[in-house]
């Protein structure tokens, strides 16, 4: 019998104003909370520290950016010290002037940077314009060691791309990670968004069972205004989850409100589920070399 090594995830699921400051300290009161029911590994969404300012294009939103380390790996370091918690972040990175990243940042229990992972697939539609913003990343799809585990560690547009999971799952990751902004358009039909976040849970639920892992995804909620005015901004629509390594809910937040969930997630269990189903052992590696060209035409 295999023994069952266990964590207690916490997600944040927050609403974001323009406040940096608020925002911030409503961060580390809600990773505050998760500690006290248990987490041991806390998850906060995607680009947490501000509005999700990606609805514009305006170079005035590069000031938002900063260098890692820096104040944020900072302030999230000595919170992950002071709790004794494995935290995932989610920056703005500047690497150099006019050089930016969409970049997680893990931190170990001791507060050090366990590692960090830049953003690999940059969106380009309608109120995401993050190619404006953001070079895509270049360090891979490299799970990050962690004194709970190695955590693959991907970023909201990630999720849709069945190749970034597998080789995350290829080179080791026990668990799955989506720090996550993603939401309806305003004045998209109720049935549209029935089918948007239908897909957006089914994709990734899809990875959970492909590669035989749990997965963890936290998205913001709550009405965010478009600066621009071009749209009607952009309502989150949350339902941060936990899906188990066949793809079943752990845990699932609501869509309107502002919710910390703690999940207790095996890390082990993907060993029986991947000897009843060996979908690694039964790729046919030997005929997918046409998978790394845009279209076979």
């Amino acid at each position: 019998m295999m023994d069952n090594r266990t964590i207690k995830v916490g997600l944040v699921q927050q609403a974001n104003t323009d406040n940096l400051k608020e925002n911030l300290k409503q961060l580390a009161a809600n990773i505050e909370a998760c500690v006290a029911q248990g987490a041991q590994l806390v998850v906060l969404q995607e680009l947490h520290n501000s509005l999700y300012f990606c609805q514009e294009e305006n170079t005035n939103n590069f000031d938002l950016a900063e260098p890692i380390p820096g104040p944020s790996t900072g302030f999230y370091g000595e919170i992950a010290a002071a709790l004794r918690i494995v935290l995932v972040t989610s920056l703005f990175e500047k690497r150099a002037p006019g050089l930016y990243h969409n970049t997680a940042v893990v931190f170990d229990t001791d507060g050090s940077i366990a590692g960090k992972y830049r953003k690999m697939h940059i969106p380009d539609d309608p109120a995401y314009y993050e190619k404006f913003y953001f070079t895509p990343g270049d360090l891979g799809f490299q799970p990050i060691q962690t004194s709970l585990g190695k955590l693959g560690i991907l970023v909201c547009w990630d999720q849709w791309y069945p190749e970034a999971a597998r080789l995350m799952a290829l080179r080791g990751a026990e668990v799955l990670i989506y720090p996550t902004a993603i939401g309806w358009e305003s004045s998209d039909p109720e049935d549209e968004k029935s089918r948007q976040l239908n897909a957006w849970i089914i994709s990734q639920r899809a990875h959970a069972v492909a590669n035989g892992l749990p997965v963890i995804s936290v998205n913001r909620v709550g009405h965010e205004a478009d600066p621009s005015g071009n749209t009607k901004g952009i309502q989150f629509w949350g339902n941060s989850f936990v899906a188990g390594p066949q793809g079943e809910f752990l845990a699932q937040a609501g869509n309107q409100e502002p919710e910390n969930m703690v999940v207790e997630v095996s890390l082990t269990r993907s060993e029986n589920v991947r000897r009843w189903w060996p979908f690694l052992r039964d790729r046919r590696i030997d005929e997918y070399g046409e998978i790394v060209k845009r279209f076979i035409d």
